[in-house]
């Protein structure tokens, strides 16, 4: 028998080009070759392996939120042909998050006993290996063969994609040290995502006015979480950090940013219209759950 290969990543089911998986295949590698090419041309500081552990960090939680923003974006868009990313964009956080790893090995000079030591003794990095593992489940049962033999239960297995998500998130607030902009923003885009899931599960994820009030709300939310994160871990006011958030002189806070990222939905769904939800064949490969 001839081994049967592994489809190409810009290719469509049909085998043929796709010019939107090609276009996300490169930007899939294009941090990685950013941050590869960072570190040879000696442009990522006094500590170099740090901040690649720090960009691979990132860029695995970046691309699983991408990958939990397919199903909304599809729908509130009316465009079902992103449903075909979702398991490029997994597979891609995936990857980043076992180069986040490796890296912390060469960080810990490649002494595997500190670093089982170090993972089992403090707790964002339990935090963190245990995401990870996650990942690699879901990794591992995305293939076509996987969703058949697994039938019903993938999906249920595919839905821990959420709380593999939350996870990553506390990871990175919790090894963070004084300034959580960047988790609190990507905390609250998470927020809007699952609020979406929330709205459709009520019909009304692919309508304006409640896309209007899902931004609005999370928006709050998240200066919320903002206040509350430095109250608890330094014992700011918390009003104190909800008036920075009015305060533009500065900086502009994470909570206007997912604002504004929220209603961009309302104004995408009135300029695409709402389309009939897509059939999604039975088939068809997944790297997290639909809703």
């Amino acid at each position: 028998m001839i081994p049967q290969t592994l489809p190409l990543p810009w290719l469509d089911r049909a085998g043929r080009l796709s010019l939107l998986k090609l276009a996300t295949f490169l930007a899939a590698l294009a941090p990685g070759f950013y941050l590869a090419g960072a570190y040879a041309l000696d442009a990522l500081g006094a500590k170099p392996i740090t901040a690649l552990l720090h960009g691979t960090g990132e860029w695995c939680i970046r691309f699983l939120l991408l990958s939990l923003a397919v199903t909304p974006l599809r729908r509130v868009a009316n465009w079902p042909k992103l449903i075909n990313l979702r398991r490029m964009l997994g597979l891609t956080a995936l990857a980043y998050a076992v180069i986040h790893l490796g890296l912390y090995v060469v960080d810990q000079n490649f002494v595997l006993t500190k670093v089982v030591s170090e993972i089992a003794l403090r707790i964002y990095l339990t935090i963190g290996f245990v995401a990870l593992l996650g990942l690699i489940a879901l990794g591992a049962t995305s293939t076509d063969a996987m969703i058949r033999r697994l039938g019903q239960g993938w999906n249920r297995l595919h839905r821990l994609v959420y709380a593999i998500a939350a996870l990553g998130l506390l990871h990175y607030f919790l090894q963070s040290k004084i300034d959580v902009s960047d988790p609190v923003f990507w905390t609250g885009l998470f927020l809007l995502l699952m609020g979406w899931r929330l709205l459709q599960r009520r019909g009304a994820g692919a309508t304006p006015l409640p896309l209007l009030g899902l931004a609005i709300g999370t928006g709050l939310a998240t200066a919320l979480l903002e206040a509350a994160w430095y109250g608890l871990k330094s014992g700011v006011p918390a009003s104190a950090v909800l008036g920075a958030n009015l305060d533009f002189s500065y900086v502009i806070r994470p909570a206007w940013w997912v604002l504004g990222v929220g209603l961009l939905l309302p104004l995408v769904n009135l300029a695409r219209g709402k389309g009939p939800a897509p059939r999604r064949p039975a088939s068809a490969p997944r790297v997290a759950p639909a809703e």
